[in-house]
């Protein structure tokens, strides 16, 4: 009886060729260790930080539609399969903050119930984050949006520049705090000529630590404004003499707290020396302005012959434009955080630094699982 030849294996499936539909499953299953990057913003000026950050990841804008029906309510499409796969939302906050809010809401639960494997917000600027201390009666509001982005769905947050650092402690997934301050000290070194002879200010001893920072960084003096005329955040009445105390009130005989002295600022001062410099203001939010020209008044007064102001978040609301062209502010510089093309528009006074190359590595950085500790090289907890 012949014997049956035995052909490798190889040779057994050579003219083998899988159907069309296995090689779709095929791609399928290789695209799903991947990541897409969408965009909850329902406005094209708000957009161009999304666009930005997929140019430099050599990535396309994931397909979806967020648009606001007749009646007010948010609808939000995904157009392609997001299964097993790392989801980036970029979130940029225009004016109309709860719009926005709901618009990166209703995107996470969308992806979520998709089956999206991990969904990560980039939302650089965080909203309400100056709401996150109780005030009298009040809530803490950024509390409450943390807990609403968990119940929808996400996982992670790349933000920047958080107004408090312990709002990190508000949610019950991984945070990412990245800083803009290399790329204003960049701007410094490069756009301003006669750097040297200029000076740090912080316009309130509260901003005296990240003035600091700058001043040490760049080997440049600091000076602090002391006695603003207005009412800063820390002078607020934050509930503790609630209910108002009463002069006749029946209080018992082992109650009795000590007189509390009232509050009075004292006169406006410079603590450094101005005269004859450069007077760099540096703070992380720029958005009622009324403060920043008072504090250039000042330093007008005091000798100071050129003033910038730096600020990561360039909010800039109301009247902002008008009031910055009228002052004795030379060039309020932010970053492209948030939208800010209109108030350029009717300012030219102010500049934009681009922070999407950090929002890029970032996102590049957690989707291949490598150490974020390389976007903080130099930087300070101060900062």
């Amino acid at each position: 009886m012949p014997r049956k030849l035995l052909l490798p294996y190889k040779s057994v499936f050579s003219h083998f060729r899988a159907p069309r539909g296995l090689h779709d499953c095929l791609a399928m299953n290789a695209a799903r260790s991947g990541y897409r990057v969408f965009s909850a913003n329902s406005t094209a000026a708000s957009t161009e930080l999304a666009k930005k950050i997929t140019e430099r990841l050599g990535a396309e804008l994931g397909k979806s539609v967020v648009y606001q029906e007749t009646n007010g309510e948010t609808r939000v499409e995904i157009k392609e399969s997001v299964r097993g796969q790392d989801i980036f939302i970029i979130q940029t906050i225009p004016r109309d903050v709860n719009t926005a809010v709901m618009e990166l809401l209703i995107m996470a639960y969308a992806l979520k119930t998709s089956c999206a494997r991990n969904i990560i917000g980039v939302i650089p600027y965080f909203p309400y984050s100056k709401q996150s201390k109780m005030r009298k009666r009040g809530s803490i509001v950024c509390k409450l949006l943390a807990s609403m982005l968990a119940k929808a769905g996400l996982t992670h947050i790349i933000t920047m520049d958080l107004h408090q650092k312990e709002i990190q402690g508000f949610f019950s997934f991984p945070v990412d705090n990245l800083r803009a301050s290399p790329f204003l000290l960049q701007y410094i070194q490069e756009e301003i000529p006669d750097y040297r002879n200029a000076v740090i200010v912080a316009k309130s001893p509260g901003a005296a630590k990240r003035a600091q920072s700058y001043a040490e960084r760049l080997r440049l003096g600091l000076a602090v404004i002391h006695g603003e005329a207005q009412c800063t955040e820390q002078d607020m009445d934050d509930g503790r003499h609630s209910p108002p105390m009463l002069k006749n009130a029946t209080v018992h005989p082992g109650l009795e707290l000590p007189l509390m002295m009232a509050k009075e600022k004292p006169p406006i001062t410079v603590v450094g020396d101005v005269g004859g410099r450069i007077a760099i203001i540096v703070d992380d939010i720029i958005d009622d302005v009324e403060s920043f020209v008072a504090a250039a008044e000042i330093l007008k007064e005091r000798g100071a012959y050129k003033i910038f102001v730096m600020a990561t978040h360039g909010l800039l609301s109301a009247d902002a434009p008008r009031l910055i062209e009228e002052s004795s502010i030379d060039e309020v510089v932010v970053t492209n955080t948030v939208p800010h093309e209109v108030q350029k528009l009717q300012c030219p006074k102010i500049k934009t630094v681009d922070i999407s190359l950090i929002l890029s590595e970032a996102i590049r950085r957690i989707h291949n699982g490598e150490s974020m500790a390389y976007l903080f090289r130099n930087i300070t907890v101060d900062d």
